[in-house]
C-alpha cells in the first residue's frame, strides 16, 4: 500500500499536466500523449487503449495541424478561443483520466474533472484574455505571437508532464500564478 501513494500522485500531476497543457492546444497534447503511450513511454487506463493507436494518432495529427494553422489566422483565432473553452474542459478532463491508471473510477473521474477539466479551462480562458488583450491593443497583429507561445508552452508542457509530471505540476501553478497577476493589470488597464 505504501508505494501506491507514489504513483497514484504521479498519475494525478502528469494528468494535471497535460489537461493544462489542452488548455494551451486542445490536439497537440492530446497527440504528444498517444505517440508517447504508441512508443511506451507512457501508461494509459485500460478503456483509453485506442489512444495509442494508428487511427487516433493520424486523426490526432490532422487535427493538430488545422488547429495550430488556424491560430494564426486573424479573426479566425478569436472564434477558436470561444470555441475551445468547452471543448478544453471535456478534453483536459479525458486525457487527465486516461492517465490516471491506479486510482478507483469514482475518485479518478472526479479528480480528472474537477482538476483536469478545471485547469484546462483556467489555462484556456487565461490565453484567451490575453489573445483578446492582444486584438484590442494591435489590432490583431500581436496575436500570432500569442499564438507562438501557446503553441511552444503546450509542447513544453505535454512532454514535461510525460517526463518530470511534478515539476509540470509546478511549472502550472507558477504560470496561472502569473497570468492571474498579468490578467488583473491588464483588466486594470483596461
Amino acid at each position: 500500500m505504501g508505494g501506491e501513494a507514489p504513483g497514484t500522485l504521479l498519475s494525478v500531476a502528469l494528468g494535471i499536466g497535460l489537461a493544462a497543457a489542452v488548455g494551451l492546444r486542445v490536439f497537440l497534447p492530446l497527440l504528444i500523449a498517444s505517440v508517447a503511450a504508441a512508443t511506451g513511454h507512457l501508461e494509459l487506463a485500460p478503456s483509453f487503449g485506442w489512444l495509442a493507436g494508428t487511427p487516433a494518432i493520424v486523426m490526432l495529427a490532422v487535427a493538430t495541424v488545422l488547429e495550430v494553422l488556424a491560430y494564426y489566422v486573424p479573426g479566425v483565432d478569436n472564434l477558436l478561443d470561444a470555441i475551445a473553452a468547452p471543448v478544453a474542459v471535456v478534453a483536459g478532463a479525458a486525457v487527465a483520466a486516461a492517465v490516471m491508471t491506479d486510482l478507483p473510477p469514482i475518485v479518478k473521474w472526479t479528480t480528472a474533472v474537477i482538476a483536469g477539466g478545471g485547469v484546462a479551462g483556467l489555462t484556456q480562458g487565461l490565453t484567451a484574455l490575453l489573445r483578446a488583450k492582444s486584438t484590442a491593443l494591435t489590432g490583431g497583429l500581436g496575436n500570432s505571437i500569442v499564438a507562438t507561445g501557446e503553441l511552444g508552452g503546450s509542447i513544453v508542457l505535454a512532454v514535461l508532464a510525460i517526463a518530470a509530471p511534478v515539476i509540470a505540476v509546478g511549472l502550472v501553478v507558477l504560470a496561472v500564478w502569473l497570468a492571474v497577476r498579468l490578467g488583473r493589470r491588464l483588466l486594470r488597464a483596461g
